[in-house]
């Protein structure tokens, strides 16, 4: 009796953090701008009723009469909500609540500074979001140092001085290829990748190659445009993806398919974890690595454009005039230093990540002030892409996550990157997966994926789940010479020894 009034607490926790998620998805979509401060004081009711159900005396006592939990399923769940729950008994309702709001007041602060290119109007909300991570932190307790906490959260077990050194050996390592490819110069034209395409063409490609190719129904999920491409999900049924429309029209097609490698995570989690803790990926690291896979492991392969180049002729015979295959596929594979990391290639991308994590530790430890965010912010642009922010908007401006209270989030893209590479060599090592991956036929891999990586949720952690589907630690190895060898080819550069 006890392990089912848990499981019906839980499940009433998760509906409360469901209804504030769907509140969240229509401020991003559909929300009336005036709404805004209502729906702020809305979202923060709903996250502090969540967290005193969660972190009542009751919600101890069941936990401790579940002992370990009886079976499979119940052990995983008492496992998780026992983690879970520590952590949350270490954050006040009032504190909760407080930063629900401050972070709603915030983010529509950056959507009018980004929108005006005014980091100054936003610098006093990123003020109290470094405050409230340093607090959060401080509430939650570290060992070495306060970035630890934060990035637990989102990477469980991952620490600062973990990050660190893999971040160095990826810089030492895909420097030197980043510049043999700019000394190789590339005369082709990439007017292609701006070329007209109507904006509902767009989406709707988008959305059928999503569906054809990696398997996104619209019966258990749908597409919406915002500020910022995003995933969401209220069940395993109820997944929602959004996107925008730009000129350059990869933005949206590859930001569709990025977020549909997020929903099909999702979709893939065992139906038995619905409405517990466990019913979440694994982490963000993991999350990351399939919507990169799904994003340029596939979508930016050569076969999956072999494919799908026909069905892009049919709905935009502007963009594939006088083009083949292999000419889009040589396109969307571009390397070019760029401003903006959700349209960087392979290979520059990490290096947004990597100034990001080095501004938020600074920014954590005091060494960087706020207002001086802005000039620090193009100087690291300068130093590893060697360019330099004309706007804020362009710049500091650009994401999201700050504006979210996400302190700590940043890593776990590059983390992503390295499992997505790990994790297609390990699927690949069955034939039939390797054959449809030739022929851009998925199904036996989402398959594989599902099975291995998705029906798991959090029952095991990053490091068990990466050790279990590919018989190893993590490691940048398989991902560094993917690399080598995708882009050595493209760009004609002899391999070196």
């Amino acid at each position: 009796m006890g392990m089912e009034e848990l499981k019906r607490r839980l499940g009433q926790v998760s509906d409360l953090y469901a209804a504030a998620g769907l509140m969240s998805w229509d401020q991003e979509t559909q929300m009336p701008g005036e709404a805004a401060r209502v729906r702020g004081l809305q979202m923060a009711t709903l996250a502090g009723l969540a967290h005193e159900l969660f972190t009542d005396a009751r919600t101890a006592e069941l936990l401790a009469a579940a002992g370990e939990g009886q079976g499979e399923t119940d052990a995983a769940i008492v496992r998780v909500t026992r983690r879970e729950h520590d952590k949350a008994t270490r954050l006040p309702t009032a504190f909760v609540e407080e930063a629900t709001r401050a972070r709603n007041e915030a983010h529509h602060a950056w959507l009018e500074a980004r929108k005006r290119s005014d980091f100054a109007t936003f610098a006093p909300h990123l003020e109290k979001m470094m405050d409230l991570a340093r607090r959060e932190a401080d509430l939650l307790g570290y060992e070495e140092h306060p970035y630890d906490a934060l990035l637990d959260q989102y990477e469980p077990g991952m620490r600062a001085a973990q990050v660190q050194p893999v971040f160095a050996d990826l810089r030492d390592r895909t420097l030197p290829l980043l510049r043999r490819i700019v000394a190789a110069g590339d005369a082709a034209d990439y007017s292609v990748l701006t070329r007209p395409f109507a904006p509902e063409a767009q989406k709707a490609f988008a959305w059928r190659v999503a569906g054809e190719a990696f398997g996104l129904r619209s019966t258990f999920a749908r597409q919406d445009e915002s500020a910022h491409p995003f995933q969401t999900n209220f069940s395993r049924s109820d997944l929602r993806i959004t996107t925008r429309v730009e000129d350059y029209w990869p933005a949206c097609l590859f930001g569709t398919w990025h977020e549909t490698g997020h929903a099909m995570y999702e979709r893939g989690v065992a139906p038995h974890w619905e409405r517990t803790p466990v019913s979440r990926g694994a982490s963000l690291g993991v999350h990351e690595s399939q919507s990169r896979m799904f994003e340029n492991l596939l979508a930016r392969s050569r076969p999956f454009w072999e494919r799908y180049f026909p069905q892009l002729a049919e709905v935009a015979s502007e963009v594939t005039a006088g083009l083949d295959p292999e000419a889009l596929y040589r396109a969307v594979n571009r390397v070019h230093p760029s401003l903006i990391r959700v349209e960087a290639d392979e290979i520059t991308y990490n290096f947004h990540i990597m100034l990001r994590f080095e501004l938020e530790l600074a920014l954590l430890e005091g060494r960087l002030k706020v207002q001086d965010l802005p000039e620090a912010w193009n100087a690291k642009m300068q130093e590893y892409l060697g360019l330099t922010p004309p706007d804020d908007a362009q710049g500091v401006l650009q994401d999201i996550h700050w504006s979210s209270g996400l302190i700590g989030y940043f890593p776990t893209y590059t983390l992503g990157n390295l499992l997505s590479v790990q994790l297609l060599e390990a699927a690949k090592q069955d034939p039939s997966i390797a054959a449809g991956i030739k022929q851009a036929d998925y199904a036996p891999l989402l398959a594989w994926l599902a099975q291995n990586v998705h029906q798991y949720g959090r029952s095991l952690t990053p490091t068990q789940l990466t050790q279990q589907a590919t018989g190893q630690g993590l490691t940048a190895d398989p991902y560094i010479a993917y690399l080598h060898q995708k882009y050595g080819e493209i760009y004609g550069l002899e391999a070196e020894g």
